[in-house]
């Protein structure tokens, strides 16, 4: 595949067999989103490139009705569900047909559609409820089952791409679990992930890419570990990936909240030192994931109290500017909708927390200051290209997540709040993403983690606060691994494999 004169992808050969789950894995920018958009017919390859579906070659570029005809599929990372519409609605999206003579839908045949797919993945989920109201793995299943409908009932292949992302691990089994049993009757899943965990897990054989070549092609994932498909990825060792350092002690207050109220969290209390980095984990709908953004203002806390070095605060009165004003710093999830202006270059969107909050007197902005700012942390996180006048959609998301933390480590908080830092990063942006919010931490800031991954949590934080029912029900120090906060955020104990592999 040519862009212009760069050669994107070169040779690249995959064959994804009957009734596998086949991982695609490789760094951002190595060439896996291209190919995935081949095989879904939004770009057209070079000539003499070909693509065969069940034995029989397709026609390239593969328009989307060709692709419903031939039994290819793909769930995106963002599921490409409409929220407030309804199941049935998205389910049949693209696929509504009228009557022949009065061109109106026939709802009850649209149902009748809907229920066999369901009853095809053996799950129940009401139909006229809406989507915005679903946890976010029956959200995943309406995807699915989207995409399922037009694949036969033995063959076909369904591409995942990052579709896992939000998942958290209870949603993530139920998942897989549903997976399985599409598989096992025939059809071909291509995955695309950055979590190598599924890969370890789950996938059948793996194929790994680099700078647009197939460095791994077809391997099986029996008795490989994490840091084995890390040092395929990046063409080196990386051993020292999953290091993690304890926190040192530094002598100065720590931060305290007290009594915070606002969401689901009721009358929670915590407090993080300089130098230490906190995690906040549970189930969904728990509460942790909603500190955040009362901590920073973006939601209205009813009750609480946050003291800093600046002085204690009254939550409830807390904006976003008052709370960058006191100190704090959120790095928030969802990049692309929360915490950039895609559109806009890598030197504005880090000079706009810079630029934005004054002391209410206006100064012109200093363009060489900007340019110095940005050249300066893009050197920090090696973002990648190096080029500050980059336009943020045109970066991969790995170095998009650089770019959103440099921005807010730029205006030096003494706390620093971050929501799932590392998701949908691959393997070397997250070695860099962790290691700058440690080193953030060594500095003498208090550092905040409230996330889903447990694998992240455990390499990242020196103690972890597990919430339940909007409080913290237990606190996890000293040697904080994944199968510890699994054990103690599950009623069973345990971390389930996410699959098991037919022998």
């Amino acid at each position: 595949m040519t862009f212009g004169t760069a050669r994107v992808l070169r040779g690249v050969t995959l064959d994804v067999a009957p009734g596998e789950i086949h991982a695609l894995i490789g760094q951002n920018g190595c060439g896996k989103s291209t190919l995935a958009k081949i095989l879904t017919g939004v770009y057209t390859p070079d000539t003499g490139s070909g693509v065969a579906v069940d034995g029989e070659a397709v026609q390239l570029p593969l328009r989307p009705a060709e692709a419903r005809a031939r039994g290819v599929a793909v769930v995106h990372q963002s599921l490409g569900l409409v929220k407030d519409a309804t199941v049935l609605e998205n389910t049949r999206l693209g696929r509504l047909a009228g009557s022949r003579f009065l061109r109106r839908i026939d709802w009850k045949r649209e149902r009748a559609a809907t229920e066999a797919v369901f009853e095809r993945m053996g799950r129940q989920i009401p139909l006229d409820a809406r989507v915005a109201d679903l946890r976010e793995d029956e959200r995943a299943v309406v995807a699915i089952a989207r995409a399922l409908q037009d694949l036969p009932a033995d063959g076909g292949l369904i591409i995942l791409d990052e579709s896992t992302r939000a998942l958290g691990r209870e949603a993530l089994e139920r998942f897989f679990g549903l997976l399985d049993g599409i598989v096992a009757k025939g059809t071909s899943v291509l995955l695309i992930t950055h979590r190598l965990e599924e890969v370890i897990d789950a996938a059948d054989r793996v194929t790994v890419m680099r700078d647009g070549q197939v460095v791994v092609a077809g391997r099986p994932v029996e008795g490989m570990n994490k840091t084995a498909l890390a040092s395929l990825m990046l063409g080196r060792q990386a051993d020292d990936l999953e290091h993690r350092t304890a926190a040192e002690t530094i002598d100065a207050p720590p931060v305290v909240v007290e009594g915070l109220t606002g969401l689901r969290v009721r009358d929670i209390g915590f407090s993080v030192r300089p130098g230490e980095v906190l995690g906040l984990t549970g189930l969904g709908g728990s509460g942790y994931d909603d500190v955040p953004y009362l901590l920073s203002g973006v939601t209205p806390a009813e009750a609480g109290t946050v003291t800093l070095p600046s002085g204690t605060t009254k939550v409830r009165r807390l904006t976003p500017a008052k709370a960058i004003a006191a100190g704090m710093a959120l790095v928030p999830e969802g990049r692309e909708a929360a915490g950039l202006a895609m559109e806009m270059t890598i030197t504005e969107n880090l000079a706009f927390p810079q630029t934005c909050i004054t002391s209410g007197l206006v100064a012109p902005v200093k363009a060489s200051s900007e340019r110095s700012l940005a050249e300066d942390w893009i050197g920090r996180l090696d973002v990648r290209p190096p080029v500050p006048q980059t336009l943020l959609k045109n970066m991969s998301g790995g170095n998009q997540q650089k770019v959103l933390l440099a921005k807010w480590l730029a205006t030096d908080p003494t706390l620093l709040v971050l929501h799932e830092p590392t998701q949908a990063v691959d393997v070397g942006a997250r070695h860099i993403i962790v290691t700058a919010v440690r080193e953030a931490a060594r500095e003498g800031r208090a550092v905040i983690v409230a996330g889903s991954d447990e694998n992240e949590l455990a390499l990242l934080c020196d103690r972890v606060l597990v919430f339940s029912g909007g409080a913290v029900r237990e606190e996890l120090t000293g040697d904080i691994t994944p199968e510890r906060i699994v054990g103690s955020i599950y009623t069973n104990g345990s971390r389930n494999r996410l699959r098991q592999r037919a022998v």
